[in-house]
């Protein structure tokens, strides 16, 4: 590309070639024109009545071609070149259709050209050509337009310069952006807001808290951007509060807002919150469209509810590929592949092509109930059915399928043959198969490659080291925990937290930071002296060992999810579920008490761990003891 030079203004272009009242009638009907054909007839009269080199006129079509949704670019760019000399507005139209074709590069290179061609921009210019360098991130020639801005004199240009910053932004040049920002005569809810995203775009959370307090006035755009900034960042609390804030300040929530919300909603596992904005959305008359209808269900689903995430479903008139897909996903993460294989094939029989993430999903569901022959299938069936190249992510699905079943060469196998480098999630299904399994010599071969992919990541350690304890392989142990302590790698806390009353509670291994951390300690003492008499016995194996979740001996007993689960049983109504998120994997101890906890206490308890769901009730939980 010739490279942008800054060049003074040259002064007006040459003027149009008058057109008598004559010529009316076709350029009228080339703003209502509706279709190519008609385009094509239009602007055969205009060549006609002598308009070829007529700016105004041949503007109009290549706005049309460039713009329009029925248009063609590539008819804009052959008229385009035939002009003789094209002024800045149709410099701009074509840079416009350029980017809404998704060609940032061909816009950069023809404002380089318009330069050349002694054509001045103007202030509708610099935002086509900003928003280009974004697109193609041209960090160098993005300077340069800035330059070209303030030479041309657009400095005091508000679009140009809210423009500028959002380019700054996205290329992370953070002081630049707030440089522009302070230099801006007169800032808008626009700038400001522009600047927040720029700063939570690369996790300077604190830092667009802070510019979002000094806005003199906020409007719910620049409100959805803080809370947006939040949630990205897994700071679901803040959002919380946010959100408080915000509806005591009567802001309109909007389908962004809302959008938004229920993503902070799924992360904390707050179901009551995310049922009054889902009635929220149905009251006020929020467009409920795919996207939106998509995170609904998705909230519904990792809340463990998954009843309403199917009445929502089941509602859409219109059902998109990634409601299929976030439905299908939500069984899967509830262990009922069976239910998620039939919806799979409904879909196909409603004629819903599926796509990669479907197979992830439809694979997942096979892995975590078991289903190998079916997976098999499906596995095989992307290709040859539906032409769809498997992803690293499918051939991971594939790996734990297999490894969870114990066919743990067969899943190295399918390793060895894959068309690429297998990544850590690969690998790591088959470490984790190993744990299941007590394959040692196969684990210590996939746990050192996996380590060494992965070497910030506490948890490819643990499982590490938990398989050589199993194994009674102690100096192995303590090697893995000397290079833990070598590399600076920290253990993962674990953490539980349960909704009640429209609050989310948070608790961790052996923590007294709760309130009523007395009586919480007092019900769990009372719940394990029950469970105990229904023949409840602490699983200790490993305990001494067990870096994979929380600590050793006595805390076994006070782990944090049978904290959430006492405080669920003193806060709640008899028979009444409970609710409850969980950062890592659900232990085995933990696991076997909550389904005596379920018997005992006749309640159903709905845990989601790192992995998927476990519905407790009746003694009995819904993986079967397969997770």
């Amino acid at each position: 590309m010739t490279s942008l030079q800054v060049l003074q203004p040259t002064g007006p272009t040459p003027a149009s070639l008058s057109s008598p009242r004559t010529h009316i009638s076709p350029l009228r009907g080339l703003e209502s024109c509706s279709t190519m054909a008609e385009l094509k007839q239009l602007h055969s009269q205009v060549i006609r009545l002598g308009l070829a080199a007529d700016n105004d006129a041949m503007g109009r079509v290549i706005k049309f071609c460039a713009l329009s949704k029925n248009g063609d670019l590539g008819y804009a760019l052959q008229v385009f070149d035939a002009m003789r000399q094209p002024d800045a507005f149709i410099y701009n139209t074509v840079m416009r259709g350029y980017l809404q074709c998704q060609l940032p590069r061909d816009c950069i290179v023809l404002y380089s050209q318009m330069l050349q061609d002694f054509v001045t921009p103007n202030r509708f210019t610099f935002p086509s050509v900003v928003r280009a360098c974004c697109a193609d991130g041209a960090v160098g020639e993005g300077k340069q337009v800035h330059a070209h801005v303030v030479k041309l004199g657009f400095g005091d240009d508000g679009f140009c310069q809210n423009n500028l910053i959002h380019m700054y932004g996205k290329f992370q040049s953070l002081e630049e952006a707030r440089r522009v920002f302070d230099k801006m005569p007169r800032v808008d809810v626009v700038s400001w807001t522009t600047l927040i995203a720029g700063y939570s775009q690369w996790g300077f959370v604190d830092e667009a808290f802070e510019m979002f307090e000094l806005m003199p006035e906020k409007n719910s755009v620049s409100w959805n951007a803080m809370i947006s900034s939040y949630v990205q960042s897994d700071r679901f609390h803040e959002a919380f509060a946010l959100f408080q804030r915000m509806r005591v300040e009567n802001v309109e929530l909007d389908k962004f807002m809302a959008a938004s919300m229920l993503s902070a909603c799924t992360g904390l596992g707050a179901l009551e919150q995310g049922k009054w904005i889902h009635g929220y959305i149905e009251k006020s008359g929020i467009e409920l469209d795919s996207k939106l209808a998509t995170t609904i269900i998705d909230m519904y689903c990792k809340c463990g509810c998954l009843e309403k995430a199917f009445e929502v479903f089941n509602g859409l008139p219109r059902k998109g590929i990634s409601s299929w897909n976030c439905m299908i996903g939500g069984l899967a993460m509830h262990g009922k592949g069976e239910a998620a294989v039939e919806l799979f094939e409904q879909m196909q029989r409603d004629m819903v092509a599926p796509d990669n993430i479907t197979f992830v999903n439809v694979l997942s569901a096979c892995a975590h109930s078991g289903l190998v022959e079916k997976g098999q299938q499906y596995f095989r069936s992307m290709v040859e059915v539906h032409g769809i190249e498997p992803r690293t992510e499918h051939f991971g699905c594939m790996v734990d399928l297999l490894g969870r079943a114990g066919r743990l060469e067969e899943a190295r196998k399918l390793i060895n043959e894959m068309p690429m480098s297998p990544d850590v999630g690969v690998l790591g299904a088959l470490l984790g198969a190993c744990k299941i399994h007590g394959n040692v010599e196969l684990g210590d071969e996939i746990g050192r490659r996996v380590i060494e992919l992965e070497p910030e990541n506490s948890g490819r350690y643990v499982l590490l080291a938990n398989l050589y304890a199993n194994a009674g392989r102690w100096d192995d142990v303590a090697n893995v925990r000397r290079l833990m302590n070598d590399r600076g790698v920290k253990k993962v806390p674990g953490f539980s937290m349960i909704e009640l009353e429209g609050a989310v509670s948070e608790f961790i291994a052996g923590g007294g930071s709760h309130p009523q951390t007395k009586e919480i300690y007092s019900k769990v003492d009372e719940m394990l002296k029950c469970i105990r008499s229904a023949g409840y016995v602490p699983d200790t194996e490993g305990v001494l060992h067990d870096l994979d979740e929380e600590e050793k001996e006595n805390p076994l007993y006070y782990h944090s999810e049978k904290l959430a689960i006492a405080y669920g049983l003193l806060k709640t109504k008899p028979r009444e579920t409970l609710r409850i998120s969980k950062n890592l994997r659900v232990c085995k101890d933990c696991h076997q008490a909550s389904k005596l906890i379920s018997k005992v206490f006749d309640r159903e308890i709905i845990v989601r761990d790192r992995n998927r769901f476990h519905h407790f009730k009746g003694g009995e939980c819904s993986c079967k003891d397969y997770w």
